[in-house]
């Protein structure tokens, strides 16, 4: 249990931006010492105080866990400097971005509320949050250096499977492996020069001065995400966007706006806001062109007659999925193979899967198809999706022939667990470490405090 500890607070850090409204004053002191790593009394009681949010039962013996726990991550952000972990800055920059602009959308984008309810506008706090930022990056970069080779050998997931005692092995439920095709509605010529006849005017007015930018963006863009800011999109690296619209922005000059380009998500104009080397920032106004019911239909029937391709021997599924899927999913590089995203495997449980999933296969045996299932993409788009059922297990208990592979993962898992701790260990007992009296009486990486 304390390994996981360990292992969860070095990746996760610090929350940035909790803890910061409503703080109380207080005294602040150095507590303790990690080489040239200082923790301030201010730090502790902030991540008391956000622990306390979270389970109010919690008492002031918890602190000894904490204090623990940022020892251990500064351990981790001495010798990542020590070792000469690099970090661009515009990570750092991009990551601040990320995490304001999530703030501020649950905000609906009201920059005058952010500022009443942290008593700082958004660039003042990614300054006082600069450093907690580029900390945890560099714990991140330098935990990933220590433990990103280690390998596991079948005979390590053996002694592994056969430590763990028969009472204490996991009951796995059924499972099932899915497949899917996902196909998108073609738009028609008509409605797709609609959109282009309108961007262009949005565009005109724009260029010409009549109206700003940001007024369009807000008023006619339909990216619900970026309208509500005027059109901007934050900060982003490239590899970010789709290969349309990068190419574009990044070829821009800084207020330039760009022509009308066409993308998989509709028409867009594009203005450069800002550059930071390899790292942009821009606004957009995206216009869709409309999906009508008739489009609908056709991309159903066109779904309907590869599945009866499939069924009949003349097409295999995953050459179905190469010729029609829709290409930017995940499950396109994968044949088809659809990925449990809680489990990082291809394993779904019953209550892992949405129930218009699990109704259209519940009744099939593996091989067999569903019907075209209307479903809607994460961007709003409407699209259809056939599903294939690979395989189906029966509920069991673990065993090392029917799950070597989950088995393995925690195996894998436990040896990075073990490396970190002792790679710990062993920098504890090489690093200068002082820690207040105030923390006499906590024990503090397995040892008494006062080192």
């Amino acid at each position: 249990m304390k390994s996981i500890k360990y292992i969860f607070l070095i990746l996760i850090m610090t929350i940035l931006f909790n803890g910061v409204q409503g703080q109380s004053i207080l005294i602040d002191k150095v507590v303790a010492k990690v080489g040239s790593e200082h923790i301030l009394l201010s730090e502790v009681e902030e991540e008391f105080s956000y622990a306390k949010t979270k389970d109010p039962s919690l008492t002031d013996d918890i602190k000894c866990l904490i204090i623990d726990n940022m020892i251990a991550q500064k351990l981790v952000i001495y010798h990542a400097k020590i070792d000469s972990v690099e970090i661009a800055e515009d990570e750092v920059e991009t990551q601040l971005d990320y995490r304001f602009e999530s703030i501020l959308r649950q905000m609906n984008g009201d920059e005058a509320f952010f500022q009443d309810y942290y008593g700082a506008t958004g660039a003042e706090m990614k300054e006082r949050f600069r450093d907690d930022q580029r900390h945890k990056i560099l714990a991140e970069k330098m935990q990933y250096k220590l433990i990103s080779e280690i390998e596991i050998t079948p005979k390590e997931v053996e002694k592994f499977y056969k430590g763990v005692p028969s009472d204490s092995l996991p009951y796995f439920k059924s499972e099932m492996e899915i497949s899917e095709i996902i196909l998108t509605p073609k738009v028609n010529d008509v409605e797709r020069n609609k959109a282009l006849d309108k961007i262009t005017d949005l565009r005109k007015k724009v260029v010409s001065g009549e109206a700003t930018f940001a007024d369009i963006a807000s008023k006619f863009s339909q990216d619900p995400g970026s309208a509500v800011r005027g059109g901007d999109l934050g900060f982003a690296k490239r590899g970010v966007y789709v290969p349309e619209f990068e190419v574009t922005v990044f070829s821009l000059a800084k207020d330039e706006i760009s022509e009308i380009i066409e993308t998989e998500f509709g028409f867009h104009f594009i203005q450069l806001i800002e550059r930071r080397g390899n790292t942009i920032r821009a606004r957009h106004v995206l216009i869709k062109p409309e999906i009508t019911a008739d489009d609908l239909t056709l991309a159903k029937n066109k779904l309907d007659s590869i599945r009866q391709l499939i069924a009949s021997d003349s097409m295999t599924f995953e050459e179905a999925v190469m010729k029609f899927s829709l290409k930017n999913l995940p499950s396109y590089s994968n044949s088809g193979r659809v990925k449990n995203q809680n489990t990082n495997n291809t394993f779904f449980a019953a209550d892992d899967l949405d129930p218009d999933t699990y109704f259209a296969i519940f009744e099939l045996k593996p091989g067999q198809l569903s019907s075209p299932l209307s479903i809607q993409l994460p961007d709003g788009q409407k699209a259809f999706r056939l599903i294939k059922l690979n395989t189906i297990s029966k509920p069991h208990k673990a065993s090392l022939k029917e799950d070597f592979d989950k088995i393995a993962g925690f195996a894998k898992e436990s040896k990075k667990n073990e490396y970190f701790l002792k790679w710990l260990k062993k920098k504890r007992e090489e690093t200068f470490i002082y820690t207040d009296p105030m923390f006499k009486d906590c024990k503090l990486g397995g040892e008494a405090s006062g080192m």
